[in-house]
């Protein structure tokens, strides 16, 4: 199993947000998950790769050729992959995971969750999309998307598609043990 974990290209303010990148790749190679990520050394990207390749874990990075100077391509993962453009950035990330994983970080990340979540709606995938909320750092956005739900533009159970948890540990147990609901029974119904 490989899970993409979606985070920061800066390490923010807070220490806690580097602890919480440096918990979450030793916990998925501990427990024998791949990390599949962005392919930078910088910020938080940096953190859960060497991580995940200090405990031992196979560590799977996709970069754009535009931005391996800028975020420092890392030479020291199992895999390196170079691409094109952001979006086969994107489809490949996609591609190699099991499962998707939030952590802090900035306008980037949170395209690439919300077009994962998006995906999932859609019935395009049947892989879990998860959310850490790393010392309440998503409480804003979460209270965000539950008015989405209460104006009627997000479906409840699209709503929890998206599995939000605090602790590292619950999350990886949560995204392993994932069951999709059957995907016919939205693929008819769409509300794009």
């Amino acid at each position: 199993m490989r899970i993409c974990v979606y985070l920061g290209s800066s390490a923010g303010v807070n220490p806690i947000y580097r602890e919480a990148a440096h918990q979450f790749g030793t916990l998925l190679a501990k427990r024998g998950i791949g990390l599949v990520y962005g392919g930078g050394m910088v910020g938080l990207m940096g953190v859960v790769a060497d991580a995940a390749c200090a405990a031992g874990g196979e560590v799977i990075g996709v970069i754009p050729e535009a931005l391996r100077a800028r975020e420092h391509d890392h030479q020291g993962i199992t895999e390196l992959h170079v691409v094109q453009t952001m979006h086969q950035r994107k489809a490949l990330m996609a591609k190699l995971a099991d499962g998707f994983v939030t952590l802090p970080g900035g306008i980037g990340t949170f395209e690439e969750m919300f077009e994962a979540w998006c995906w999932s709606q859609l019935g395009y995938h049947e892989k879990p999309v998860g959310l850490l909320d790393v010392n309440g750092f998503y409480s804003g956005l979460r209270q965000f998307v539950d008015n989405v739900v209460e104006e009627g533009f997000l479906q409840p159970r699209h709503r929890a598609m998206l599995i939000v948890e605090s602790d590292p540990e619950t999350m990886i147990d949560r995204i392993a043990n994932y069951r999709s609901p059957e995907t016919e029974h939205w693929l008819g119904e769409r509300d794009v």
